[in-house]
């Protein structure tokens, strides 16, 4: 039996939905491996088991978003990227210190908009987080991908024995940056407050045993965890929905 041309081009569009891609751009928690230690994974390692369509984990451990950004990382995954694709843009862990002080390659400049500083060691024009994570994001954009903006996962927060809920500033730039795109297709999702609240429910002893070397990097259970406390978050609507929702298991 022939198709018709509304069957066919319907079809098509099964396809080309079908054909969606997530990836993923972040550090050592996000990576596989986490911090080639043989202990630790990250949870872009382990999202794809509870999405629907193919993900795909650019995270590199020890960058920030201004190292990803400077290396041409966020350029690299834009020339994989298709319209309809996904991108998720998580760092926060290694973007603190000040380039103008011993400079690591890695700190941004102190702030939330236009600040700049000027780097002690390279002499380079250093923007803020949020500048970075902006102009990332138009990158995606302009190659007809949808961005989720996800804020960092905590460190430990039960390391001292008592629980310590509050939030990095990187958690709040990040908010800032999906405020100042203002674009339907720039979503934010608050994985620190989606893995907090794990961490909260689970408890010290728990918490703990996610961490074998130190306070950021979390074994392979702990990173399988952290992925699914950020799905649950897009499938519950925890921001509001976002590109990623109709594809979580």
């Amino acid at each position: 039996m022939k198709l018709t041309s509304v069957s066919a081009l319907f079809l098509a569009g099964l396809r080309a939905v079908d054909a969606r891609t997530a990836y993923f751009c972040g550090d050592s928690t996000m990576a596989a491996r986490g911090a080639n230690d043989g202990d630790t994974d990250g949870w872009g390692a382990y999202i794809g088991k509870y999405l629907t369509i193919p993900a795909v984990n650019k995270a590199i451990g020890g960058r920030s978003a201004r190292s990803y950004y400077n290396e041409g990382r966020f350029q690299e995954v834009a020339n994989l990227v298709q319209p309809g694709d996904i991108v998720v843009i998580e760092f926060g862990h290694n973007d603190g210190g000040s380039p103008e002080s011993n400079d690591n390659g890695r700190s941004d400049c102190p702030g939330a908009g236009t600040e700049t500083c000027i780097s002690d060691k390279t002499g380079e024009t250093v923007y803020t987080f949020v500048f970075y994570v902006i102009q990332a994001s138009r990158l995606f954009l302009s190659k007809g991908a949808t961005v989720v903006l996800s804020s960092q996962t905590p460190n430990n927060q039960w390391e001292t024995g008592t629980y310590q809920g509050a939030p990095s500033r990187f958690v709040g730039y990040q908010k800032t940056a999906t405020k100042a795109l203002n674009n339907p297709d720039v979503t934010f999702v608050d994985n620190f407050q989606a893995v907090s609240n794990l961490y909260l429910s689970l408890g010290r002893d728990a918490v703990n045993a996610f961490y074998p070397n130190d306070h950021t990097h979390t074994s392979p259970a702990g990173a399988d965890a952290i992925a699914q406390a950020f799905a649950g978050a897009v499938a519950a609507g925890m921001n509001g929905t976002t590109s990623l929702t109709p594809f979580i298991k």
